[in-house]
């Protein structure tokens, strides 16, 4: 019994012993549990405070001044009407089913486009929003990081044929006394010249008539390598307008509603896409293949020459290219088209080093018609001196038409060191590039002929590539061309020429029927630099709220404006 009892009561000790065990293992694990769901707790707390706190920072950090309503006027640029009272044109034309006119207060003045609701129609839109707030509201770019087209793309308006290509297929009535249907042969560089005697060294050469810049140009765009369809990734946008090709048909014997129609049906047309809306046209370009003049009519009466298409409001939102600018900021000129148009930077390269080794006879050439019946012209004075040194100057008459023959005008600025370059019927000349690209130096008696003009193609110091002598008022008759030239020393010249042989590539448009020609950084190039540098910064000034036409513009050379730039002088007549 006594035995019995010893084994019960250490049977129990050991049940005891189990459950104190037992219970402290099952408060070990609901501590541990505590501990968890506490340490989670504290973890949540924490969370939740630096949340909030993050949340309030972001708040903090939005401009909400983009959802502010306001108008802000960031435009105010000079009204059409200080030139002279829009006309109340037809709206029968093709394009006014389009795009509805809207009749300002005075019932002669029109207004082509209802987009704008500003005195001049250049900056706002019907709904009060600017173009800053669009811009800003722009999605970011989504081009890779490698992207090499980033800040090139260029949009391509798919314009009406009327247009463009429906007046080349008319080429007949292109120019009133002239057959203009060969020089639009080979993409408007014209027939190719023949050349036995091997003046011109290969076969790229073809007889371009000087206004065929805007079919060469724009079969050049055509093989531009960053081309897109997505008008919303283009950092600038193209108008294949023929321009110059258009009015050359009306710039005789028609009045100025005919000569205006069809610019005021390109702006119509342009003006309803939402391409210009974006920002207004601010991002488009035009290449017009004719100067700047026979595009800016002072008035509205029938004898006054051109039409009024650069004039117009929104025209002048456009970067206007032509082979010679007046003097509106958004206007500038780019060369004359030559009758260079290489296939390959190695006939560039040969070309150049054929120019650099050339022997040359004459001190100095001029070819071009003396225009007795044009005042204030040098050119009666140029010939009286050539003639008086015919031993060192070379005179070649274009008045009975022997200029039209490319092969004699490269070959005497071949043979010439100096090739004078007066004005003609206007400021600038096609011969300034023909020299150039005959490595002959060229000299200038007016700015406005050169160094007011090609910005973006030339030297902005142009004692590095050319002489000027000044014949203007009464220096005329006493300044000794051959003198002048005579006296520059032999290092300067080397120099010159040089410079001038390095601007040969800039001055000529590349065969647009070759790929290779993409490597050449022709004038094509060049200008297309310009106007994305000149695009871009108009959208950063936008952007940042400011005018561009006072903060982008205001250091630009703009020549025939008094006190625009140190060729005042030359410009006191106009």
């Amino acid at each position: 019994m006594e035995k019995l009892l010893n084994e019960n009561n250490h049977h129990q000790r050991i049940t005891k012993m189990e459950k104190l065990l037992t219970g402290n293992a099952h408060q070990q694990k609901i501590t541990r549990i505590e501990k968890m769901l506490t340490g989670n707790c504290h973890h949540r707390i924490w969370f939740a405070i630096s949340f909030s706190f993050l949340s309030c920072l972001l708040l903090l950090s939005i401009d909400y001044s983009s959802l502010v309503g306001g108008k802000q006027d960031i435009f105010d640029s000079i009204s059409f009407r200080k030139y002279f009272k829009y006309r109340n044109f037809s709206s029968s034309s093709p394009a006014s089913s389009d795009h509805q006119e809207t009749k300002s207060t005075s019932s002669d003045n029109v207004c082509i486009t209802d987009q704008f609701d500003d005195k001049d129609g250049r900056g706002k839109d019907s709904n009060n929003n600017n173009i800053t707030s669009t811009l800003k509201k722009e999605r970011q770019p989504t081009a890779a990081p490698l992207d090499s087209c980033a800040g090139k793309y260029i949009y391509i308006h798919d314009l009406p044929s009327r247009f463009n290509d429906d007046l080349v297929t008319d080429c007949k009535l292109l120019m009133k006394w002239s057959d203009m249907c060969p020089s639009v042969e080979n993409l408007g560089m014209g027939p190719q010249i023949r050349d036995p005697r091997g003046v011109l060294l290969n076969s790229s050469w073809f007889s371009t008539n000087q206004f065929m810049l805007e079919l060469i140009f724009r079969k050049r765009m055509n093989q531009y390598d960053c081309l897109t369809n997505d008008s919303s990734k283009a950092s600038a946008i193209y108008v294949p307008f023929y321009a110059g090709l258009e009015i050359g048909r009306h710039l005789w014997g028609y009045n100025v509603t005919v000569r205006d129609s069809a610019a005021i049906d390109l702006l119509r047309w342009l003006v309803s896409k939402p391409e210009w809306k974006r920002m207004w046209g601010r991002d488009h370009f035009l290449v017009a293949g004719r100067i700047a003049w026979d595009f800016n009519r002072p008035s509205d009466n029938d004898v006054d020459w051109g039409s009024i298409f650069m004039l117009l409001p929104e025209s002048l939102n456009m970067t206007m290219l032509a082979i010679e600018s007046s003097c509106r900021s958004n206007e500038y000129a780019i060369p004359y088209p030559t009758y260079f148009h290489p296939s390959s930077q190695i006939e560039v390269l040969e070309w150049q080093n054929r120019m650099r080794t050339r022997e040359r006879k004459y001190l100095f050439s001029f070819a071009g018609g003396p225009r007795p019946n044009m005042g204030g012209t040098v050119r009666g004075e140029i010939f009286r001196q050539c003639l008086e040194s015919s031993k060192i100057c070379k005179l070649f008459d274009c008045s009975n038409g022997n200029c039209d023959d490319p092969v004699e005008v490269i070959k005497i600025f071949q043979d010439s060191v100096f090739c004078l370059q007066p004005p003609g019927d206007s400021y600038t000349r096609r011969s300034t590039f023909d020299s150039i690209l005959a490595g002959c130096i060229p000299v200038f008696f007016h700015p406005g002929s050169a160094y007011a003009q090609y910005v973006w193609h030339f030297p902005k110091n142009y004692t590095k590539y050319s002489i000027f002598i000044n014949m203007e008022g009464e220096k005329r008759g006493k300044v000794i061309i051959n003198e002048t030239l005579l006296g520059v020393t032999k290092d300067d010249l080397f120099a010159l020429r040089e410079e001038v042989i390095k601007l040969i590539p800039n001055v000529v448009y590349a065969d647009p029927r070759f790929n290779s020609s993409k490597s050449i950084e022709d004038a094509f190039n060049v200008t297309m630099k310009g106007v994305l540098e000149r695009t871009e910064k108009i959208r950063k000034a936008l952007k940042e709220g400011k005018d561009p036409n006072t903060t982008v513009f205001a250091d630009k050379n703009i020549y025939g404006v008094k006190g625009a730039c140190k060729w005042d002088k030359f410009y006191e007549n106009l």
